[in-house]
């Protein structure tokens, strides 16, 4: 076997152990982190963590973005869904799927990870971590260094590439043992444990299933949106977007593109908003009007700025809406 070893690296604190358990076992370790729609603003910021976990390890980084083809496997996985939309087996699959492509490409003869046994309620599970590893087709190429002692000897470890003796046997959520290794390994680039996937959290996943229900000929643009300001179902084929803050408003403008229609507040400061779907008066009219509400504008008149393929403003009555009933 190749003394070679592909890391996934999310950036957090113990797939940084795992690289750097097994690095010191003079392994050469090519680390690999997947970049997802669904990551949570902490969870964006560990790409750029891994990147600097990465640098301080002195190992190279491979990016792979999770795409469309991941998006089949949140709408449809085989071994369903936890609390929310979090696909958390099948997500696991999938990753460790495309690990075996890298390792193809980079000449490695096995997979390491920061998994450690209990920590996690659905992937990290021992029963479920078997099923993992034999549907990745890695089965016995999966060191796990944190957890490696919990587990049947890997195929590294029987060939005597990998000393099992100087693998742990860290179990359950506390991270107490990780933070002594991190003082002993002197680690100054690790992000902070826990996990950020926005497809756990309900209000999220509602707007996901609303996506898929609705809208047949989603793209990766419409998915990108979703963590981006308050969503709202005008009818059956036309979602309103609007934005939350200045940040919102700003990524709405700049992303804003056909299929879309950018309405933007004239005269007041207010949220923007942005329309896929069939651009009635009556869809304009309702948009304004959430606009006018979340802008705490209560004049009788909600002027917009409307642009589709010309610019042109409207001038809007204010109507009794119930927002709630259209709120995603």
């Amino acid at each position: 076997m190749n003394k070679k070893a592909v890391a996934l690296l999310s950036g957090g604190l113990d797939s940084v152990l795992a690289v750097k358990l097994i690095a010191e076992q003079g392994i050469d370790v090519v680390a690999l982190h997947f970049k997802s729609p669904f990551s949570s603003k902490r969870d964006k910021e560990r790409g750029l963590q891994a990147e600097k976990a990465a640098k301080e390890l002195g190992i190279r980084l491979i990016l792979i973005y999770k795409g469309m083809e991941y998006i089949d496997v949140v709408r449809s996985p085989d071994h369903g869904y936890g609390k929310n939309m979090n696909p958390c087996i099948d997500c696991r699959i999938f990753m460790l799927k495309k690990t075996r492509e890298v390792m193809a490409r980079e000449d490695a003869g096995f997979v390491v990870t920061g998994e450690v046994l209990g920590q996690r309620p659905m992937s990290q599970r021992r029963d479920t971590i078997h099923i993992i590893e034999k549907e990745s087709g890695l089965a016995g190429l999966i060191v796990r260094p944190l957890s490696a002692r919990h587990f049947s000897p890997s195929i590294p470890e029987i060939e005597g590439i990998i000393d099992r003796s100087r693998l742990l046997d860290i179990s359950g959520r506390s991270r107490q043992i990780q933070y002594r290794l991190v003082e002993r390994f002197n680690l100054n680039e690790y992000g902070s444990p826990g996990g950020g996937c926005l497809l756990t959290d309900r209000i999220f996943s509602n707007k996901i299933k609303d996506l898929f229900f609705y809208d047949k000929d989603f793209t990766m643009q419409d998915v990108e949106l979703l963590s981006t300001g308050r969503h709202f179902r005008l009818s059956s084929d036309t979602k309103l977007i609007i934005g939350r803050n200045e940040a919102e408003n700003e990524r709405l403008v700049a992303n804003w593109q056909k299929p879309y229609m950018l309405l933007c507040p004239s005269g007041f400061r207010g949220p923007v908003g942005i329309i896929k779907g069939v651009f009635t008066d009556e869809n304009i009219t309702v948009s304004a009007n959430i606009i006018g509400y979340y802008a705490k504008n209560n004049s009788r008149e909600i002027a917009l700025e409307i642009n589709n393929t010309q610019a042109e403003k409207r001038i809007i009555d204010r109507l009794d809406i119930d927002i709630n009933k259209l709120k995603i």
